[in-house]
């Protein structure tokens, strides 16, 4: 097993970053940049049966991620709390593979569609770090790091398999041969899940072929292509859940005194995503002594079809998205790790064309809406690095993001049908209705500045510290603006039920109200301060950081009491408060441990209705640990733990809570030899019952299905080979 306290390596493909000269260590890089950043390398991904991007995060502080269904699914990752409301998350975080946005060109994305098996390392870039690589968000960046065949010669492969259905096989070849080299991978991993309507499958495979066109030129171009699918097996309530983790909720239950446990019947809606993406792009670097100019060009289609509950049916989304980069750097001192000056310029286009079709019991129904949307967003960012001594370096720089967001609704009918099943009896229809249609046609565009000003000092050469203030600017997406609403888990967007039916219902089916809400929204701003110290000891290393965020029209997407979509608004004024801190040791020459903490204190500012309150769904304290012992030369244990040591609020009024957890898992890795090493771990040993995510809602019922359960006790094996 890999020592958790390894040091980072060069890849051929370079860190998205660019300088002049002869390149120095990613590490070195890293460590002088003013800002929030991690590198998570190879030897740190961990080797496990279910390797999701959860598994390969979780020591990075900072970066929160929480499982919804266990797999290859869509866990809620957030950083610093962008995008942090939405259920799924689809906004907030800038995802790249090697350089070129996952995102489409309005700034969503699918988490699923990236694979951090098939990375050679992570690199994370927090706040307004990743405004140099083109985002325009508050939370930070993602790139995952190809392998080359220049780094990768021969064969590996890894199989792998165990509890809850769960069966990957991953392999790679790489070749290089003079001027040129290449890599092919592929990767299936599919598992039944550990809840009864639970299964997912994931297949990608791709590869990149790069050529030295001279000393200084290099090129290298890259494709690939994504097949995901899983079902959605929903929330639990809190009883429901320390009863049974496994079961599914089948919908609210009417009593005398009313319905109870309010939620999504997933046993007859089937709630599933199906989803695929292409990519192809390049990648071309040129050097000419201090000057440096990188040129990224990509393109990539995507198919999405999400079955949602009732509530919001079924939507498909099918296009493509196309973005161009260019950076420059200039490093006329070539023992500095930064450029003295560097600048980018990235433009992304894109349109799709989107349905929304009635969910009939799991199948899909009626179509009730039909949109083509285009988005486009420019980003321009230019900074400095200049020392002023040998300890203190100044880095401002200044950022300019314009971004247009265009929906023409296509729908040609005068009526948008809905549907409705009776609440006592929930199998069996009321006759169908239909409103009125209403476009959903919108054209909005928004323009922002975001400066920064950084300082860093060096104290000696290993400790440094940094300061910053800076400014964020994130416009909404098309999924913040085009929301499906007036739905229950009973009915139709459009078709609201009354609250406290009796049984049979006197319901008017062709009561008139909105299928769909298109709200006037603003972009979110920020204005973040920020201190960090990275150092080391000895064997010991460190990387903390701190920050405070005065954030205005923050972009909240919420649910009513029933978990049903009301459309996203934006808050007047909120603040973000939080605390990175990673922690490694070489403790003695056969034991390492590892720590990362995040502090999270995410609030509300005078809201009239919400107060001083917490925002939903953030932890205030999260804590990883890891303990690595090497038992001898070639097998090694390890231990590990997620800790979640106080609740969590479920709404943004602070009425239901999820409650505090612990999670231990154990790993062992053998080493046959020079080519075949032997894995195996247990996780959630102590079979905890808890919810590793919930819904995100405004205002909760002690009812309500809210809580997605964790997975229990898990047994996984597998085998890693090189050759």
């Amino acid at each position: 097993m890999p020592c958790p306290i390894s040091h980072p390596r060069r890849h051929d493909t370079g860190p998205i970053f660019v300088e002049a000269g002869t390149a120095a260590p990613i590490a070195e890089r890293f460590a002088a940049l003013p800002g929030g950043v991690a590198l998570v390398t190879q030897e740190e991904i961990p080797d496990t049966a279910n390797l999701t991007i959860s598994e390969a995060l979780k020591m990075v502080p900072g970066v929160v991620v929480q499982d919804f269904f266990g797999g290859n699914d869509q866990p809620r990752i957030q950083i610093r709390g962008s995008g942090l409301q939405q259920n799924p998350v689809e906004r907030g975080i800038l995802m790249l593979q090697d350089g070129l946005p996952l995102n489409r060109a309005d700034g969503s994305y699918i988490v699923g569609f990236a694979d951090p098996g098939q990375a050679s390392s992570l690199e994370v870039y927090r706040g307004y770090m990743a405004n140099r690589l083109g985002a325009n968000v508050l939370g930070g960046a993602i790139n995952l790091v190809s392998p080359t065949g220049a780094g990768a010669t021969g064969f590996s492969g890894t199989a792998s398999g165990g509890s809850f259905g769960q069966a990957g096989l991953s392999g790679r070849m790489g070749f290089a041969e003079g001027a040129f080299d290449g890599l092919l991978h592929g990767d299936f991993s599919r598992r039944d899940g550990f809840r009864n309507y639970n299964s997912s499958q994931r297949v990608s495979i791709g590869g990149n072929i790069g050529y030295q066109i001279s000393d200084t030129i290099r090129t290298r171009i890259f494709a690939g292509y994504t097949d995901l699918g899983f079902d959605v097996a929903g929330p639990l309530t809190k009883a429901g859940l320390y009863a049974n983790p496994r079961q599914v909720h089948a919908g609210p239950v009417v009593t005398p005194d009313g319905p109870i446990n309010p939620g999504p019947n997933v046993i007859r809606d089937k709630p599933r995503r199906e989803a695929s993406q292409f990519l192809i792009g390049s990648r071309t670097t040129a050097e000419f002594d201090a000057h440096l100019i990188d040129v990224v060009l990509g393109y990539t289609y995507t198919d999405d079809m999400f079955r949602f509950p009732i509530s919001s049916g079924v939507r498909t989304t099918t296009g493509g998205d196309f973005t161009g980069v260019l950076r420059y750097a200039y490093r006329p001192d070539e023992a500095a790790p930064l450029p003295l000056f560097e600048t980018t310029a990235q433009y992304s286009i894109g349109s799709a064309k989107r349905e929304n079709y009635l969910n009939e019991a799991g199948s899909q129904g009626a179509l009730f809406g039909k949109s083509d949307l285009d988005a486009s967003t420019l980003s321009l960012h230019a900074g400095f690095n200049v020392p002023l001594d040998d300890q203190w370096t100044v880095s401002p720089t200044i950022t300019y993001a314009h971004a247009s967001r265009d929906n023409k609704d296509r729908f040609g009918e005068a009526t948008r049908p809905t549907l409705g099943y009776r609440p006592g009896n929930p199998t069996m229809p009321f006759p169908d209705g239909a409103v009125p249609t209403v476009s959903t046609s919108y054209n909005r565009s928004y323009s922002g500045w975001s400066p920064s000003l950084g300082a860093t000092y060096r104290f000696d050469d290993n400790n440094i510290f940094y300061a910053v203030v800076s400014r964020s600017f994130e416009p909404p997406t098309h999924n913040d603006f085009l929301a499906t609403v007036n739905g229950t888990p009973n009915s139709s967007p459009g078709r609201p039920l009354p609250s406290v039916p009796p049984d049979p219902l006197p319901e008017d089916p062709n009561l008139s109200t909105d299928a769909f809400r298109t709200p006037d929204l603003k972009a979110q701003t920020a204005t973040t301060v920020e201190a960090g110290w990275r150092g080391s000891y000895n064997e010991t290393s460190w990387d903390a950081s701190a920050y405070y965020s005065w954030i205005d029209n923050e972009l909240l997407s919420l649910r009513d009491i029933s978990g049903s979509s009301l459309g996203a608004v934006n808050a007047d004024k909120t603040t973000h408060f939080g605390i990175e801190l990673g922690l490694s040791s070489q403790i003695t020459s056969r034991l390492a441990g590892r720590i990362a903490y995040t502090y999270q204190n995410f609030r509300f500012v005078d809201d009239p209705l919400r107060g001083n309150n917490r925002l939903a769904g953030a932890p205030r304290h999260i804590i990883s640990a890891l303990l690595n012992y090497d038992l001898t030369e070639d097998w090694a244990i390890q231990g590990g733990m997620r800790w979640n040591p106080e609740k969590t609020p479920v709404d943004n009024m602070n009425t239901l809570y999820a409650d505090p957890y612990v999670v231990v898992d154990l790993h062992t890795q053998y080493r046959l030899n020079d080519s075949v090493t032997l894995f195996g771990e247990i996780t959630n040993i102590f079979n905890e019952k808890y919810a590793s995510s919930t819904l995100i809602v405004d205002q909760a019922r002690s009812d309500q299905a809210a809580f997605l359960p964790g997975d229990g006790r898990g047994f996984f094996a597998g085998i890693k080979a090189r050759f």
